[in-house]
């Protein structure tokens, strides 16, 4: 399988549908707290957004935004459910990760949900270390799970 990866700008007609994918699987996966969630996860502020095509579709996204000089953070990470299995998500972090590093950050944050055992798997198999302390607006939020990478 042929994986195209491409940069995008936030009003993507192809990332728009899979970000309302993403935000309806996260409806269910949050339950009560997706409000809480859903609130840091316009797409606004990010202007450095990942494709990935598989035969022609868009079937995978992700991006990432600044924190500040050296940290920035890995948003709307997600694999269409027919594609996934295949390596689209850590192609996708793969390419995050290094067009972070060529825009000169250091670091990389990210926050995922307890119940979110597929993005915690990926997480640790590609190096993100478990943060002894959530970051900023998920700091003290036990549904939360905050990790970082030293790129």
């Amino acid at each position: 399988m042929r994986i195209l990866l491409q940069r995008v700008d936030n009003k993507h007609p192809d990332l728009l549908k899979l970000v309302q994918q993403l935000d309806e699987e996260l409806k269910i996966t949050d339950g009560d707290d997706h409000d809480f969630y859903d609130q840091y996860n316009g797409l606004d502020d990010i202007k450095h957004l990942l494709l990935a095509y598989t035969e022609n579709r868009a079937t995978a996204c992700g991006g990432f935004k600044a924190i500040n000089k050296t940290t920035a953070e890995v948003k709307r990470m997600y694999t269409a459910q027919e594609a996934r299995g295949k390596g689209l998500a850590r192609a996708i972090l793969q390419e995050v990760e290094l067009w972070a590093k060529q825009e000169g950050f250091e670091r990389l944050v990210l926050e995922t949900g307890v119940r979110q055992y597929s993005a915690i798997a990926l997480y640790q198999k590609t190096g993100y270390q478990r943060m002894e302390e959530n970051y900023g607006p998920y700091k003290g939020v036990a549904e939360s799970l905050c990790f970082s990478k030293l790129l």
